[in-house]
């Protein structure tokens, strides 16, 4: 069986007020799920097969009080792209991938990134973490995938590394990978993400594009809450000493916990206080870009503050949670070039007493792209025969109509 590779030709937009007026007064059927007869390999950065393309603001779930960029995703800050390959074989329960998150558009080794890191609860096989913490940089795109193909994924990274121009001498990389484990819906043991599938994520990365959200790259088997999840994203704009900047958020959301929306315990109300005990386990990663000029030390403090995005939608940090996250400026002000890393140099960044406004802007973008990864995911049967439902779009916004929490 040959794979049929598809890349998506257009992106869909919505009209939330007239979405969500369909929705509530006449309801939308959701089908169970779909087996795909043949394998299916999208490369996309677009709203695909397998992901509805509907995301929070369709519906007036708009949490905070910042606006979102032109996007509303990572890429509305400026040179940062996302490339995704979606494994989807139903014969064989294959439900992964691997989504690609590149800083700049240059050479990543030589012109590296000041970047922070934070850890939630540590159950996880993170890869990288040691070199961002010492040296507060990242010299390598940022691979997401499931936990059996994190050394699959290095290998994808440490080769284009090694193959671009200039890199020549290089011996050393420090490859940045994340993971979840998708075990539950992909048949994990099989290991079906290659290098050269790793590779082709950062090799289709585009600049500001739509990102594809749910049941697309990494995010392909992932679940939340009991509900299927995926792949979410969201941004701020953020002002920041009279000077306007962007910061966007990615996230691999497999976690879980009491699941809110807006502050109101859908969870519980759309399942039960006991179906949401006992989908606790799980893990989240989420990468943070932004143009403001940042050192790694704030970055570090930036990056503390998307778990309290993530504790806002009722994740736990369960004892079987890894909850990493990264975070890196794009700020040329900043940037680890070649003749800065070689001598004593000046650079501009923003300092301590301007950053509350970076911190409330990344709980706000985590929590949405949370509630974008559970509206844009459709359901899907899981290896074992066991569905995992999509959030039932039209029972959750009734019951934040009745609490007046849509916008």
């Amino acid at each position: 069986m040959n794979p049929v590779q598809h890349l998506t030709a257009e992106h869909q937009h919505f009209a939330g007020i007239q979405r969500r007026k369909e929705i509530l007064h006449c309801g939308i059927a959701r089908t169970a799920f779909c087996l795909i007869a043949t394998a299916v390999i999208i490369l996309t950065s677009l709203p695909a097969p397998g992901a509805s393309g509907e995301r929070a603001r369709d519906f007036g779930i708009a949490p905070g009080y910042m606006n979102p960029g032109p996007l509303n995703a990572i890429t509305d800050v400026p040179g940062v792209a996302v490339g995704q390959v979606t494994l989807t074989d139903a014969s064989k329960d294959q439900f992964t991938g691997v989504t690609a998150i590149l800083p700049h558009p240059g050479n990543l080794y030589l012109n590296k990134v000041p970047a922070g890191y934070f850890q939630g609860n540590g159950y996880g096989k993170m890869m990288g973490i040691s070199q961002i913490i010492e040296l507060g940089e990242i010299e390598t795109p940022i691979l997401l995938t499931n936990t059996l193909n994190v050394a699959d994924a290095a290998i994808g990274i440490i080769e284009w590394t090694l193959d671009q121009p200039g890199n020549q001498e290089v011996r050393s990389v420090n490859a940045v990978v994340g993971e979840t484990n998708d075990g539950g819906i992909n048949d994990i043991r099989r290991r079906f993400v290659t290098p050269t599938i790793a590779r082709t994520a950062i090799e289709t990365a585009r600049t500001a594009e739509p990102v594809a959200e749910g049941n697309v790259g990494a995010g392909n088997g992932t679940v939340a809450f009991g509900f299927k999840a995926g792949i979410g994203t969201s941004s701020r704009v953020v002002q920041v000493g009279g000077k306007e900047y962007m910061l966007g958020v990615l996230l691999q959301a497999n976690y879980g916990g009491d699941l809110h929306v807006l502050g109101v315990p859908v969870g519980r109300l759309l399942q039960s206080a006991k179906a949401q005990e006992s989908a606790s386990d799980g893990s989240v990663m989420i990468i943070i870009a932004t143009d403001a000029p940042l050192s790694d030390r704030n970055l570090s403090r930036l990056a503390k503050r998307a778990i309290l995005g993530i504790g806002r939608t009722g994740g736990t940090m369960s004892n079987g949670s890894g909850d990493y996250v990264v975070a890196f400026s794009t700020s040329g002000t900043v940037r680890r070039t070649e003749n800065r890393r070689s001598t004593a140099s000046t650079v501009t960044e923003q300092p301590n007493n301007r950053l509350t406004p970076l911190f409330a802007a990344v709980i706000e973008a985590t929590e949405e792209a949370v509630y974008n990864a559970l509206l844009a995911a459709e359901t899907r049967q899981g290896r074992d025969g066991q569905v995992y439902e999509a959030l039932p779009q039209q029972r959750l916004l009734t019951i934040l109509a009745e609490h007046n929490q849509l916008k």
